[in-house]
């Protein structure tokens, strides 16, 4: 891995002012959610599913909270593939519903802040507890996020169309190491994909933000790092 090297980010373009300011649109291949400024130098591409733990621990006390303010000041655009593989596993239908009403939050404007609120409030991986009521009820803590149009699709599965390639998109990602998805979560950087041995440093916010830093200051050695 990369060591410390203390560099400031040199950037053309400002800040944007809050998350809510966030450009956030679906890519191309009709799986991925792009959020930030498509022209930062580096991309993080998180793999997640919203009803597992692991990844609820990296979005609240882990790295998330830097590689938002990286995202912030254009630093990066990160990418999100949405699993649901956990519904499979445990029972129920909450990852598939979460994933549902967060495409719906996506045709708002509104994933990025819906996404915090989601995996601020997420209920025991156990609990089957993203049900449409309780996604709606948290839908109302994002400022016009709730309408007829957003209810109408959390309540219809307006998205399972989306779930499902999206869960599909997560499976082949694996490749043929892991044909069932790399895991959640997990982040590939520039291309290169953290293995599980140093997926320590998502959960050390001070590590993962001088990672991102180091990256942008220089690809190069990324690029060659032995992972």
């Amino acid at each position: 891995m990369l060591t410390g090297c203390g560099h400031r980010w040199a950037e053309n373009k400002p800040a944007f002012e809050s998350a809510e300011k966030l450009p956030e649109k679906l890519a191309k291949d009709g799986t991925t959610i792009l959020v930030g400024d498509p022209d930062a130098k580096v991309t993080v591409h998180l793999y997640e599913d919203p009803r597992c733990p692991v990844c609820e621990e990296f979005e609240t006390t882990g790295g998330s909270p830097q590689l938002r303010e990286a995202t912030l000041d254009r630093r990066t655009i990160t990418e999100y593939t949405l699993a649901s593989f956990l519904d499979d596993r445990l029972g129920g239908s909450g990852s598939k519903k979460a994933v549902n009403a967060l495409r719906a939050a996506l045709e708002e404007g509104k994933f990025v802040e819906y996404h915090e609120v989601l995996y601020a409030n997420q209920p025991e991986e156990s609990v089957d507890g993203y049900t449409d009521a309780r996604l709606l009820e948290l839908a109302g803590q994002v400022e016009g996020l709730r309408g007829p149009k957003f209810n109408a699709a959390v309540k219809s599965m307006k998205y399972r169309s989306f779930v499902t390639a999206s869960e599909k998109a997560y499976e082949r990602a694996g490749g043929a190491k892991d044909p069932e998805g790399p895991g959640t979560p997990t982040a590939v950087i520039n291309d290169r994909q953290i293995p599980a041995e140093y997926n320590g440093v998502l959960f050390d916010g001070d590590v993962f933000a001088e990672l991102l830093q180091e990256i942008h200051a220089r690809p190069w050695e990324w690029e060659q790092t032995a992972l």
